[in-house]
């Protein structure tokens, strides 16, 4: 590189990125004033992409081409230059002398800009070097970029900034486009083995009615013309089997499915499902059909049945092992269900295994929870985990011969659970029994819970034949299949939280909130006194400990984020946050003001307080961090602590994040903390759910001796 080159690279690193934006724009202007507008350009004729030239070079050595792409770096020598140009297929050296494409023309190469996107006209040859390259004879600017892309060599490694600019992404990372690449490939290797197998794919309808056939809580919209509300689906299920019903003996569809809930590294709540239905046949027919598509998937996608994770290579050319829960849970635990004979049995191998259980869990439940525990982890290569306990599968149909298990199966792959399947259910008066259930469970509150489909049963009614069910995590197929690490790195545009929502009112208190950063907030009262005015309104040991605990991880919280000088504050905050629950249920927040102003707190702590209860007993919104905090950490610690009561130790120490994940999963644990609040609170903060949840863990961690402590006393 010239000197020149070199000084003009520094300068422009120095430049900010709105000096770069106004030289680059006035560089447009000056090929508008000249009449070479880029953008009144509407097509130009690509003959050939860089791989394909340099893979063909002998036939197309000295032959003209033409190539399009992203000027990705130039090299200005005097008289002639270098430059990469980066297209679909990788990217390619072109050779630009002046004597070649005219002196004007070459003037104008020289203004170019990283970035900018440029067709190329030349013939190939190879250099002294014996790089296979482009010596251009004209090039034309068809699209002129603006905007600065990220330095060459560090490329875009902002995680989140990846996610939302997913076009820059694509540009300076080729494994990006790689995997996208692979994903469009999966896809459609799936289309061409089920067509070939004489299934027909199908589209059935995303807004509707009635959203069954998962447990989940779906998204609600509004059809304005109709006058009616309406759900997006949760999974494909009802209508494929309505099909089934209707003759269509093989079917299956491909489509986005929604579900209301969280985001972790591998659930989006906007996701790709792929299911399938055929009749006249069972569980063990899917197993067949799902091992000879893995199989077929990556020797398509991948050149190989033997593809690596992370450290595990996982051979998919092997026949998969089929290993029934029971067995399962023999193997990896050295317990043997079979010789269990009762729940009373069940719950004495959990204590002495210390696997944790809860009062209503009866024997299947509990297997299930020996296999989670011992399993699944240890399930790095392909195995057809099948017969689940009727218990965990109430909407399967039972086993003839062990009518406790049904048939049902999943397939683990590297420890993940990669598709669910079933001897589908065709029996109707069953099914309205079933969904008398659920419209029950909804009735208490259970926002997951299936409703009664008319429609359905009377499809059912008409005549269902035994029939065979699958149902595919597109999005974690790919992830397997591309090494990918996390769920968003399959998903060309992942769901995440808009950086405009609530930057108003960020705005707003961003003043104030700076301000009170450096100037501690003033509770107005002691700790003891706070303590004092806590014991006042509240006996109950269960609430007290509950306040002594939301204040010793309001107070790391305050450490780790960088307000240890209001410490206090944030205790305190944490310390009386339900100081009118026990005696005032009802105007839980309403009659707390009352309460804490009697007592001489101030305004700000009051504020505080009742933050927390915002959207379910007030509307006093969390504005400050320490609000924001609180308003997730209270649900959370009564989640963790709920949890910690069921373990041997009956604590919070050594608790991981995988298991408690697995009990915010469970509903039905400790069905009074409401994961959506929590799910809410993560939001408010801009946190992942999973940092939230190992962050509050850790704080429970570091305050529970002295919480323990303080109850001693009492």
């Amino acid at each position: 590189m010239s000197d020149q080159v070199k000084q003009n690279s520094a300068n422009a690193n120095e430049q900010e990125p709105e000096e770069l934006f106004k030289v680059r724009l006035e560089k447009l202007k000056a090929l508008q004033e000249r009449g070479c507008d880029p953008f009144t350009i509407t097509k130009y004729s690509v003959t050939h992409h860089s791989a394909e030239i340099k893979d063909g070079f002998e036939e197309l050595n000295e032959k003209q081409v033409s190539i399009a792409g992203r000027l990705m770096s130039k090299r200005v020598m005097g008289k002639a230059s270098f430059c990469n140009v980066q297209d679909l297929q990788g990217s390619i050296q072109c050779y630009v002398a002046r004597d070649s494409v005219g002196e004007e023309e070459y003037a104008d190469f020289k203004k170019l800009d990283i970035g900018d996107i440029v067709g190329v006209l030349g013939y190939v040859f190879q250099t002294k070097t014996g790089e296979i390259s482009v010596h251009a004879e004209k090039v034309t600017l068809l699209s002129k970029s603006l905007k600065t892309l990220p330095e060459k060599y560090h490329g875009i490694t902002n995680v989140d900034m990846r996610y939302r600019q997913r076009y820059v992404d694509l540009i300076m990372n080729p494994e990006v486009k790689d995997t996208f690449v692979k994903r469009s490939k999966i896809i459609s290797s799936i289309r061409r083995y089920l067509d070939g197998i004489g299934f027909m794919e199908v589209e059935t309808p995303m807004l509707v009615a009635n959203a069954g056939g998962a447990a989940a809580r779906p998204f609600e919209t509004h059809y304005n013309a109709l006058d009616e509300d309406v759900r997006l689906r949760i999974s494909l299920e009802l209508y494929l089997k309505r099909l089934i019903v209707g003759g269509l003996e093989k079917v299956y569809e491909i489509g986005r499915v929604f579900r209301n809930e969280g985001v972790d590294t591998r659930h989006n709540p906007e996701f790709t499902l792929m299911e399938l239905y055929q009749a006249y046949t069972d569980y063990h027919g899917m197993m067949d059909l799902t091992e000879n598509m893995f199989r077929y998937l990556a020797q398509e996608v991948c050149g190989t049945t033997l593809i690596t994770y992370g450290d595990n290579q996982i051979d998919l050319g092997k026949p998969f092992e089929r290993l029934t829960m029971i067995d399962a849970v023999k193997k990896y635990a050295g317990v043997d269900f079979d010789q269990i004979a009762d729940t009373a049995e069940a719950r004495k191998a959990a204590d002495e295994h210390h696997v944790q259980y809860e009062d209503r869990h009866k024997k299947g439940d509990i297997l299930n929870l020996f296999f989670e525990e011992f399993c699944e982890d240890k399930l790095i290569q392909p195995v057809f985990i099948m017969d689940h306990p009727v218990d965990v599968s109430p909407l399967t149909k039972r086993k003839p011969d062990k009518p406790d298990y049904v048939e049902r199966f999943e397939l683990f792959i590297n420890g993940w659970e990669m598709c669910n399947a079933y001897s589908e259910l065709n029996d109707p008066i069953d099914q309205r029994e079933r969904f008398k259930a659920q419209d029950e469970a909804a009735a208490a509150g259970d926002e997951e819970a299936n409703h009664t489909d008319e429609d359905f049963l009377n499809a059912l009614e008409i005549g269902m034949p035994p029939t065979g069910g699958i149902g595919y995590g597109i999005d974690r197929l790919v992830m397997l299949l591309t090494n990918s690490p996390a769920i968003r790195d399959v998903l060309l545009f992942p769901t995440m939280k808009s950086l405009d929502a609530g930057v108003k009112k960020n705005e707003e208190h961003n003043q104030a909130q700076n301000e009170k950063k450096s100037a501690p907030l003033e509770s107005g009262i002691t700790r003891e006194q706070a303590l004092e005015l806590l014991k006042k309104y509240n006996q109950d040991r269960f609430h007290i400990r509950h306040a002594l605990t939301v204040e010793g991880v309001m107070r790391s919280f305050a450490r780790e984020l960088g307000y240890g000088d209001q410490e206090e504050f944030w205790g305190q905050v944490g310390l009386l946050h339900d100081i009118d629950f026990e005696q005032w249920p009802e105007e839980h927040c309403i009659k707390a003001p009352e309460l804490l102003r009697e007592g001489g707190c101030s305004e700000e702590l009051i504020h505080a307080v009742c933050s927390h209860g915002y959207g379910l007993c007030c509307d006093v919104e969390p504005e400050l961090e320490m609000e924001k905090v609180l308003f997730a950490a209270d649900e959370l610690t009564g989640l963790i602590w709920s949890y910690a009561l069921m373990r041997p130790e009956k604590n919070c120490a050594g608790m991981e994040l995988k298991s408690l994940k697995k009990k915010f999963k469970d509903k039905k644990f400790a069905a009074g903390c409401s994961r959506d609040v929590i799910t809410q609170g993560a939001e408010r903060l801009g946190w992942e759910l999973d940092e939230l949840l190992e962050k509050t863990i850790s704080a429970m961690q570091s305050c529970e001796e002295s919480v323990n402590a303080a109850m001693e006393k009492e």
